[in-house]
């Protein structure tokens, strides 16, 4: 088992390139868990946001991802240019996606393709699936 290392895009992209879902996970596991890895993705994923991209939009996204020790939900508002990811659970959202922690890393670093991940199932969707088509442009994703 290797060190786990999601403090950049290009050091998550490389960990994800190199081992299966499960072993990614368990190496997520062994060097500091599911909560603090989910709490630097989330966070990659505020710096990337694109408010031009996302101009006089609204909108709070529910995610559920499930780790061995359970599931990690966090949830995403868009409002005013702005992008706030926060651990928890919100009412209402415009959209839940719920998938497993390997999934949830290969989805964000552009690994696997939503469309593909909904059609096998690995991305379970609830609420309007057109709008997170829409809202994955709102997030610069570089090219590694």
């Amino acid at each position: 088992m290797t060190e786990f290392d999601a403090s950049s895009y290009d050091s998550l992209v490389a960990a994800v390139k190199s081992k299966p879902a499960d072993e990614l996970v368990a190496d997520i596991q062994a060097s500091g868990g599911v909560d603090e890895t989910l709490d630097l993705v989330f966070a990659g994923m505020v710096e990337a946001f694109l408010p031009e991209r996302a101009a006089g939009q609204e909108a709070v996204v529910q995610y559920e991802v499930a780790a061995p020790d359970g599931p990690h939900p966090y949830w995403m508002r868009v409002a005013g240019g702005t992008c706030t990811i926060e651990p928890g659970t919100v009412d209402g959202p415009k959209a839940t996606m719920r998938m497993a922690m390997g999934d949830f890393l290969r989805l964000v670093t552009g690994a696997l393709n939503p469309m593909s991940a909904v059609m096998t199932g690995k991305l379970k969707i609830a609420g309007d699936m057109f709008f997170l088509q829409t809202m994955q442009n709102w997030f610069d994703r570089p090219t590694s």
